[in-house]
Parts: C-alpha cells; sequence; structure tokens
C-alpha cells in the first residue's frame, strides 16, 4: 500500500497535475499548433518547469530536506517563489492577451499559491489535494461531464497523503477545499463563468 500510495503522490504532484491541465487548456484554445506551443511554453513555464527547477535546485543545494518541502519551516520560503512564479505567469499570459481562460486559471493558481504561503506559516496544507482538485475543477468547466469519472483521483490522492503521514485529513480536505474554490473565484472575476 505505501508504493501504491507513492505512486499516487508522485504522478499527482502539484507540478504534474499543472503541466497536465495547461496542456488541455492550450490545446482547447490554440487557433493552430504554433500557439498551442506558445500557449503551452508560456503557461508551464511558470506553473511547472520554473518551479521545479527551483525545487530541485533547493534540494541538490541541501536547502530543503526532501523533494516533498516536508518541514514545514522550509516550505514558507519555497512558497512565496512559487507567489511570484504564479503571479508573473498571469502577467505575462495577459500581455501574451492569451485566452481569458489561461489567464483566469493562472490568477486562481496565483492567488492559491499566496493563500497557502499565508497558512503555511501556521499550518501544512496539502498542495497535492489543492493542485489535483484545481486541475479537475477547471476540466469539468472547461469538458462538462466528460471528466467526472477522473474526480476519483481527488480521494485518492488524499488519501495517499495521509497514508504516507505527510498530511492530515483536515489538511487534505482544506487543500481540496482551497483548490476547487480559487479556480472557481478565479472564473468568476474573470467572467468564464
Amino acid at each position: 500500500m505505501t508504493d501504491l500510495a507513492r505512486i499516487f503522490s508522485t504522478i499527482c504532484n502539484p507540478f504534474v497535475t499543472a503541466l497536465a491541465l495547461f496542456v488541455f487548456l492550450a490545446h482547447a484554445k490554440a487557433q493552430d499548433p504554433p500557439e498551442f506551443w506558445y500557449l503551452l511554453f508560456a503557461s508551464t513555464f511558470f506553473t511547472s518547469i520554473g518551479p521545479m527547477l527551483y525545487v530541485l535546485w533547493l534540494y541538490s543545494t541541501d536547502r530543503i530536506a526532501d523533494l516533498d518541502m516536508s518541514v514545514r519551516s522550509e516550505r514558507e520560503a519555497v512558497f512565496s517563489t512559487f507567489v511570484v512564479f504564479y503571479f508573473l505567469g498571469t502577467g505575462v499570459l495577459w500581455l501574451m492577451h492569451a485566452p481569458n481562460l489561461l489567464i483566469a486559471t493562472m490568477g486562481g493558481f496565483a492567488v492559491a499559491s499566496l493563500i497557502v504561503q499565508y497558512i503555511t506559516r501556521y499550518w501544512k496544507i496539502s498542495t497535492h489535494s489543492l493542485g489535483i482538485t484545481a486541475s479537475l475543477t477547471a476540466l469539468v468547466y472547461l469538458y462538462g461531464w466528460q471528466p467526472l469519472p477522473f474526480l476519483v483521483l481527488i480521494p485518492i490522492v488524499g488519501w495517499s497523503r495521509v497514508y504516507l503521514k505527510a498530511h492530515s485529513l483536515a489538511q487534505v480536505v482544506a487543500g481540496t477545499a482551497l483548490g476547487a474554490s480559487c479556480v472557481l473565484l478565479a472564473y468568476h472575476f474573470f467572467k468564464i463563468i
């Protein structure tokens, strides 16, 4: 069971789920292949590639204990950088005149990262649960009922984080609620909904 929990936790980490989400969003909104790659790189650089490279650098230079950032005191500084990445990403997409759906999604992630950065001072909210829930919320908005079977990933990821003793059930539930809320609020603000 531990191996299964680690597999789900690794595959559904926030960097991977954000990357997968923006593949779908860029594909849905791009008019041609060059625009797809342009939108995809611009969005995934700020949600996945840049933050992931930053975390790998921190780990390889012994600035964090592990890649999951298990030590709460290490997480605050790292999340401050994520806030910068997401807000810069939102600004870059806006300057590129990217489709509102991509800007709103990036904006929702930016607000969520800001809230997580603050919460992390006091509590270790589950960003795995936040990431999978935010991504699936966006996909359900975009594709309607088609992605509903994938919603089973939300409790599976939550279970994996609790089983691995990375989070409590309350931290998983809070991450889930924050992920859905931030995406829906951003879509409402940008008049996507």
